[in-house]
């Protein structure tokens, strides 16, 4: 667990340290506007992995995120939504609200991305599944314009007093709602 943590405060320094380089290089400071920015939708669905495929069969989800395009290749933003996990006999049905930001890095206009998503999700609907815990999803995708289709891993890492990680692989897209 001391590992986890380790390695998501490296790549948060990393991030945020290459984001504000960047920032630095350019010419003038970015200002939010209809052009960089957009409300990105969508939906997802995953199979649970480790512990959590002993409860659940897989998981459906639906999310929203607000992106700043901080420079042409790098998206920063915020991110909610809801996971439901469907579960297996004998147990009880749960679902989970991450509250994170999140950072892509588009090599181009259109093609490949990766990027990742990090804060907390809180739990819902289950005496067994605890409290929340910190939360992960790293992802590799391809984008356009207007669409998102990626595969992901999502972590939410508990003590195994509050029942344990969650963790499942997924694959989802998200719709971009543009202003301009």
């Amino acid at each position: 667990m001391k590992r986890f943590y380790t390695t998501a405060a490296l790549f948060l320094v990393i991030t945020f340290g290459m984001t504000i380089g960047g920032a630095y290089a350019q010419s003038r400071a970015t200002e939010i506007n209809r052009k960089n920015s957009w409300i990105k939708i969508g939906l997802n669905t995953g199979l649970p992995i480790a512990q959590l495929a002993d409860r659940s069969n897989f998981t459906l989800g639906a999310e929203v995120k607000g992106q700043l395009m901080s420079t042409p290749n790098w998206g920063l933003g915020l991110a909610s939504g809801y996971t439901h996990y469907f579960p297996k006999d004998g147990h009880e049905n749960f679902g989970s609200v991450p509250a994170a930001v999140f950072a892509r890095y588009y090599p181009a206009r259109q093609g490949f991305f990766i990027g990742v998503d990090l804060g907390y999700s809180f739990q819902t609907g289950s005496q067994f599944n605890g409290n929340g815990g910190m939360y992960a999803r790293p992802q590799l995708g391809y984008h356009n314009r207007l669409w998102n289709l990626f595969g992901f891993y999502n972590g939410i890492f508990r003590k195994g007093v509050n029942g344990g990680h969650i963790q499942y692989v997924g694959i989802g897209t998200t719709f971009n709602i543009l202003f301009d």
